[in-house]
């Protein structure tokens, strides 16, 4: 896997060694652990443990073994890159392995993301802190997002492995791989190394607004027929649903009326019809089209809550229950960084509207990607209870395994001295 993505392997073995100490790397060998329990069982986090820290140890020949980076200064090069290609290599493990950056374990990254305390990638090893998420988890997270959602994976691979084949058995800065990634790739990428690596904003894109256009028809029939249709679906005020009972002046003195008693504005006149009459005579054949277009235009604003500048992925879900989904690059925000508003043009109604669909963008706050909004849910408990320690359900089958075989032994044993029990006793000579 690595290979695949770097340069062939040019050492002549790579070894790597179950131990009881702590995973560390050296040129062609390394240790790790964790190891499984005296009796032979182990637990699915020991499992999973151990694949992901044998793959992340023997991938250190590369990074910094081969490409040799300076860890003491940039922790996230070697690590950050290795981890990265890491998750590459457990996603081709098996499905849904558990790896780091998963939906389902992103919760303490996406905490530390939105933290006030939390520190840039860029800071130098000796003064980094949260070394975890800094040197680790967030530059995973950065280079899977830039390999996905922003160059694609053909032009992302390409660049990352002249990357690698340019700088082995050399001594790469972080503007070296940031340079390389960049000419490799053709595509300009500052905005993304300051976001994620000098910067300490994270992704929070909220749909503040949805206006909803249609086009006026001009047509008086129509339009206030609509507008009557409205206003009658209007649920009454308090006062006026309170008020309505009260005897009425008009009603006891009749010649209190006049010619606005009667009058809706809403109703149709001669006028109006020759008014509308004259409009369309007026009109060219592509405007007479227009107004009898059945498009629905709608404007969706958008606030960059968070502060890092990403992709926009919007996905649309229509009155029939279709959906497509609208990608738009990051430069959308190149006017201004803090708030759009991006125009959607369908030919049928749109009931909802999410930012993020496929959670690929680490947004730290998925309750205000919704349009309309829904209901946040929460949970809570009487009381805190204890996780019980040293959970291992492998020994824990073995266990129930011996105890429903003895038990069978037991009952085979009993079912014989009860069969040997109805023999009649021999006869006495």
């Amino acid at each position: 896997m690595y290979s695949r993505y770097t340069f062939d392997y040019p050492y002549p073995v790579a070894i790597s060694v179950n131990a009881p100490v702590g995973g560390m790397e050296y040129p062609m060998i390394c240790w790790q652990r964790p190891r499984p329990e005296k009796d032979g069982t182990y637990s699915k986090r020991t499992k999973y443990g151990l694949i992901s820290v044998i793959i992340h140890e023997v991938g250190h020949n590369w990074f910094p073994m081969i490409v040799n980076s300076d860890e003491r200064q940039w922790m996230w090069m070697d690590e950050g890159l290795n981890s990265f290609l890491q998750f590459l290599t457990e996603q081709e493990w098996e499905a849904d392995y558990p790896s780091r950056i998963m939906p389902e374990r992103m919760g303490g990254l996406l905490s530390y993301l939105k933290s006030p305390n939390k520190m840039p990638i860029m800071t130098g090893a000796d003064s980094l802190q949260s070394t975890g998420y800094n040197a680790y988890t967030k530059p995973t997270l950065a280079l899977n997002i830039l390999r996905e959602s922003v160059l694609g994976r053909e032009q992302f691979d390409y660049a990352f492995k002249q990357y690698a084949r340019r700088w082995m058995f050399k001594s790469p800065t972080p503007t070296d791989f940031f340079r390389t990634m960049e000419d490799a790739s053709g595509q300009d990428l500052d905005w993304f190394w300051r976001g994620w690596f000098y910067g300490i904003e994270h992704t929070d894109i909220s749909i503040e607004n949805v206006h909803h256009y249609k086009m006026d028809s001009r047509d008086p029939y129509k339009d206030k027929t609509a507008k009557k249709d409205k206003r009658a679906a209007e649920p009454d005020r308090l006062f006026q649903k309170l008020n309505k009972p009260l005897p009425k002046r008009v009603d006891a003195f009749p010649e209190l009326k006049d010619f606005y008693n009667e009058f809706d504005e809403l109703d149709v006149t001669d006028k109006d019809g020759a008014s509308y009459e004259k409009l369309i005579k007026g009109l060219s054949e592509k405007e007479k089209a227009m107004l009898k277009s059945k498009g629905q235009f709608y404007v969706v604003d958008l606030k960059n809550l968070g502060g890092l500048v990403m992709p926009v992925v919007l996905k649309v879900t229509y009155e029939d229950k279709s959906t497509e989904e609208i990608r738009l690059p990051a430069q959308i925000w190149r006017r201004n960084p803090e708030s759009i508003s991006k125009m959607i043009v369908a030919d049928k109604k749109i009931t909802r509207i999410e930012v993020d669909p496929h959670r690929e963008t680490a947004d730290v706050d998925i309750e205000n990607n919704y349009f309309p909004r829904r209901m946040r849910e929460h949970t809570f408990g009487i009381s805190k209870s204890k996780k019980p320690s040293g959970n291992n359900p492998l020994r824990d089958k073995q266990k129930a395994e011996e105890k429903a075989r003895k038990e069978a032994e037991e009952k085979k044993k009993k079912e014989a001295e009860k069969e040997e029990n109805k023999k009649p006793a021999p006869k006495k000579k």
